[in-house]
């Protein structure tokens, strides 16, 4: 049972109780003048079923409108009441989500690792928290919120805002009540919460990587500037989450698959660490710049490293995304407008279009820039003055181009002599290939580049890769990232033996990097086509629902049927 408000102002507001054992319960919205500009109201909700609606205790007419693809209904609301200037209204939604939430993700007790109790986590990036909450479920909006979550006392809520306390149930003794709030604005896909059996484990071979939380914050901080979000936490997933991490204010969720990747560790905290400032703090308007996320936080991830190891770590990992980037653009096609850095995602699922092409690319552009302008100090001011100007704001490409403009108003003349135009708007690689050092001393993290770059080579000659366990016994390395690298090259190189560990792998944990292209390349084995989608079927329910759409894509499953 949660009872959530969304301030579109920043402030607090308590909220109305009522049972619901098993799904969400209750929404109360905060508007402002600014938000309101006549009776009516319009949110977006996704499967969600409306019970009653009320705007300062008094009944208000609703309707749900049409439903639009993966966008949902539209919650029309109409106030019962004439608006004054200045007046607040808050408006309370009673509703209750379906258990196919695609925000949501239930596990049994059988399917965590205590094999005792259910298991709940959110996943609302890019557009499900829509079918958790009835909000306007876009970056360009951003809310504080403050949330009372009920739930069996054996178990323990968390959410990403600033705990607040917690209390007995008073309606039921078996229930505890954790209250949470989140004073900084943010968009709503930033709300996120999980509710298990959780524990604090100290893992002594992580130790070391985790350990560097604090002193990457404080880099961050003297890079971006200050940390505004109170508390940092971090909480380990189970397998099925989709991706690497996620940025949640106050608590970042990470990948299982750090925990057998300790030498990626610190590149995956350090991004999420990043978020804080450019994403979080300054966000991409809409999902068509999402590149203003995820380039800058990468540029910022990167620079965190750069004062940590040094320029050629940076270096290192710039090499290594240009090389995920050059698979990405062979995986869409060099001519798919996917490939923008700008995309157009009219009538498109955010979610179709996710790739490291705005990770990766948006970085090049930014790290040419910084060639341009003076080297990684003078550019690094920049980021630190654009995310002080964009703060608690959402932003558009153009506004960025624009103010980057105006910093470099000094440089304007080397700046209009970028092929803007090639960067933003033309698909395939970058138009212009930044300069990058050589690393010469071996490093753990060589050995999956060196891998990438056979990925990317005409497939090897089975007796290649059978040579290559024989001496180098790959096949007993955890390490996810070069696992996933090694086993991906000899399914493509047709060694039989690796397709049963590829789709091991590829089903016992759920992060899409690994996920996604270990059961393509077992699909493009054509002896095994069938086995990969055999597979699939018998996880699919496993898995997290986006996996489970992209996959089914993947390998040309029928999401209707499941054929």
């Amino acid at each position: 049972t949660i009872h959530l408000s969304l301030g579109y102002i920043p402030e607090v507001f308590n909220l109305v109780k009522k049972k619901k054992k098993t799904q969400f319960f209750g929404c109360l919205l905060f508007f402002s003048r600014a938000v309101l500009y006549d009776k009516s109201i319009t949110l977006d909700t996704k499967d969600l079923k409306i019970f009653k609606v009320s705007a300062n205790g008094q009944a208000a007419k609703f309707e749900l409108g049409a439903q639009h693809g993966f966008k949902g209904s539209p919650l029309e609301i109409t106030l019962p009441f004439e608006l004054s200037r200045g007046q607040h209204v808050i408006v309370e939604v009673e509703y209750e989500t379906s258990p196919s939430a695609s925000a949501l993700q239930w596990l049994s007790p059988a399917q965590t690792a205590g094999k005792k109790h259910p298991y709940l986590f959110s996943q609302c990036q890019a557009t499900h928290c829509r079918t958790m909450v009835p909000c306007q479920d876009t970056p360009s909006v951003k809310h504080t919120y403050y949330a009372q979550v009920s739930v069996p006392k054996e178990l323990i809520a968390v959410m990403s805002a600033v705990r607040d306390g917690q209390e007995a149930d008073p309606t039921d003794s078996s229930r505890v009540i954790y209250r949470f709030r989140q004073p900084v604005p943010m968009p709503s896909y930033l709300i996120a919460l999980v509710v298990g059996a959780l524990e604090s484990r100290y893992f002594l071979d992580l130790f070391f990587f985790f350990e560097w939380t604090e002193t990457m914050l404080k880099t961050a901080e003297s890079l971006a500037g200050p940390y505004v979000w109170g508390q940092y936490d971090l909480l380990v997933l189970p397998p099925s989450f989709p991706y690497g991490g996620m940025e949640n204010p106050c608590l970042t969720f990470v990948t299982p698959t750090l925990l057998v990747s300790t030498c990626n560790s610190p590149g995956v905290i350090a991004h999420e660490i990043s978020h804080s400032w450019t994403g979080n703090l300054v966000t991409n308007k809409t999902w068509e710049h999402f590149w203003l996320n995820e380039g800058h936080t990468v540029y910022l991830e990167r620079m965190i490293g750069r004062a940590m190891e040094g320029e050629q770590f940076r270096q290192f990992k710039a090499i290594g995304g240009l090389k995920e980037l050059q698979e990405a653009v062979h995986q869409f096609g060099a001519n798919n407008a996917a490939t923008n850095l700008v995309v157009n995602l009219e009538g498109v699922n955010p979610d179709e279009c996710f790739s490291c092409v705005p990770y990766e690319k948006g970085f090049a552009l930014l790290y040419h820039l910084e060639e341009l302008m003076g080297g990684p100090e003078v550019f690094m001011g920049f980021v630190k003055s654009y995310i002080q100007m964009f703060a608690y704001s959402s932003v558009t490409t153009e506004q960025w181009k624009d103010y980057l403009f105006t910093y470099f108003k000094d440089k304007v003349d080397i700046l209009n002599k970028v092929d803007w135009n090639g960067w933003m708007h033309t698909p395939g690689m970058p138009p212009f290939k930044p300069h990058e050092a050589d690393i010469k001393q071996l490093s753990s993290h060589q050995l999956i580049e060196f891998l990438a770059l056979l990925l990317l080579q005409d497939p090897l000659p089975t007796s290649h890769v059978k040579r290559m366990q024989e001496v180098y016994k790959f096949n007993s390395i955890n390490n996810s990232e070069i696992r996933c690298r090694w086993l991906r090259l000899c399914v493509k190189s047709e060694w039989e033996d690796a397709v049963p560990l590829a789709l091991k792998m590829a089903t016992e944990q759920g992060r899409m990097k690994f996920t996604r292209p270990l059961f393509r390349d077992v699909y493009n084995f054509a002896k095994f086509r069938d086995e990969a989608v055999k597979v699939f079927k018998e996880h699919r329910n496993e898995m997290h629902s986006v996996t489970a759409m992209l996959v089914a894509k993947d390998l040309k499953v029928d999401q209707s049927t499941g054929l």
